[in-house]
């Protein structure tokens, strides 16, 4: 089979080194992908919003199946394209991809079918979105831009002061471009966070392993919020009792409710939980597999990832038996001195004998004269097994200082209030 994997991150690189162990892969495409995907796939330089693009290459090169990894090719409707071309995928249609695509829909989604989230508020303009800031006089309260914004379209305002330079940042100053035209303004909720990566084919779900998800620059939880600075899984916060409640009131209601409003999700959906003493809430949906979630769950995998991809995309999910390893993953992100606002690139990386149980995620490289350089804020996800949380933490860690590269920074915390949770 000849793959096309479109995208060029840590994700993309997780998902090409696991569909490489399927014996029927003959050719695996990236597109783009980066300097670490070019050792597992050939790189072809499209971008992943050129969605007629990516369809000429696929038709041209007899793609025999598509992943369309990131987000903003799922809501451009780059799997209703290619799809139309003959090529199966794996990734939800353009209309099932507004879940991720608009804060608004996927709010009035949970509201309209009961399924437990924030209080809010949308608003159409910034007038109205600061009288209510005044009005309502709680704090720390979320700001979200509606649409797609890298990651970064979450504020969470202290005071009074904040909340209003975010709207107007987002809604006026227009930083997130068209994504700020409308703004979810809702409760700010306290609790365990929980990552939970599910297979759906429209009519069958199953979830993932769990995964914690690091958000902020520094230790501690200090700085600005990233794309995740590191991930371990399982979640030790999420039991069984609380896994079997979110499949009854939440995972199976989403797709239901999708279904019901004629947007049958077919691929990966993300849940963002938290765990409220009033019980597991939705963050947010993803409308594809979370970065840098996918470093750590794909790993514990023992079913085929293809073979799960291409029962989704027929609506046969249910033929598949899915498995996971009852072991630990640990995933710490190295990064460019500066992210997430101003870093530089170009600086060489260089890796000195790692250890052969240790998986190596590209996000930000690139090969330039034969040389492994940096060209993206997070760098490369540095991912180890383990028969136990700690001992996954414990051999990331010691092998971290093998990696080099100018102005190179990580957490040295990842995965310290789950051993603490386990105490």
């Amino acid at each position: 089979m000849n793959i096309l994997v479109v995208g060029g991150g840590g994700r993309e690189h997780a998902i090409i080194k696991k569909i490489k162990e399927n014996k029927k892969v003959t050719k695996i495409y990236a597109l783009p992908g980066n300097g670490g995907i070019a050792t597992d796939a050939e790189c072809i330089e499209i971008n992943t919003n050129e969605i007629e693009k990516i369809k000429d290459f696929a038709v041209e090169n007899e793609i025999d199946f598509a992943v369309v990894a990131p987000d903003d090719p799922l809501v451009l409707g780059a799997v209703d394209l290619l799809e139309e071309n003959g090529i199966p995928c794996f990734g939800p249609n353009k209309a099932a991809a507004e879940i991720e695509g608009s804060k608004v829909f996927s709010k009035n989604l949970m509201k309209k079918y009961n399924i437990p989230t924030a209080d809010y508020n949308v608003f159409y303009n910034s007038d109205d979105a600061i009288a209510f800031i005044k009005d309502n006089n709680t704090y720390p309260i979320v700001i979200k831009a509606d649409g797609l914004a890298l990651g970064k379209g979450v504020i969470i305002a202290e005071d009074e002061k904040p909340a209003i330079e975010a709207i107007i940042s987002i809604m006026s100053d227009k930083v997130f471009g068209n994504s700020g035209n409308q703004i979810v303004i809702e409760e700010f909720l306290t609790g365990p966070e929980v990552s939970v990566l599910s297979f759906t084919d429209g009519i069958t779900i199953v979830p993932m392993v769990s995964s914690m998800d690091h958000k902020k620059a520094f230790d501690d939880d200090q700085g600005l919020n990233t794309g995740g600075m590191g991930t371990i899984a399982p979640n030790p916060y999420y039991t069984d009792e609380i896994a079997n409640l979110c499949m009854k009131q939440i995972f199976v209601p989403t797709i239901n409710a999708m279904n019901a409003e004629a947007r049958s999700f077919k691929g990966c959906l993300y849940f963002g939980l938290i765990l409220t003493t009033n019980g597991p809430k939705v963050i947010e949906y993803n409308c594809r597999f979370g970065d840098p979630e996918t470093q750590v769950v794909l790993p514990l995998l023992k079913t085929d990832l293809l073979d799960i991809m291409i029962a989704v995309s027929m609506q046969k999910l249910d033929n598949v038996k899915i498995e996971f390893d009852d072991e630990a993953a640990c995933c710490v992100i190295l990064a460019s001195g500066g992210y997430p606002v101003l870093y530089k690139k170009g600086y060489e990386i260089t890796i000195d004998d790692i250890d052969k149980n240790i998986q190596l995620y590209h996000a930000g490289t690139k090969l330039l004269d034969g040389k492994l350089v940096t060209t993206g804020g997070r760098v490369i996800g540095v991912v180890a097994i383990g028969n136990t949380l700690f001992e996954a933490i414990k051999t990331v860690y010691l092998e971290i200082p093998k990696i080099t590269f100018t102005d190179c920074y990580y957490r040295k915390d990842i995965g310290t209030k789950a051993l603490n949770k386990r105490k």
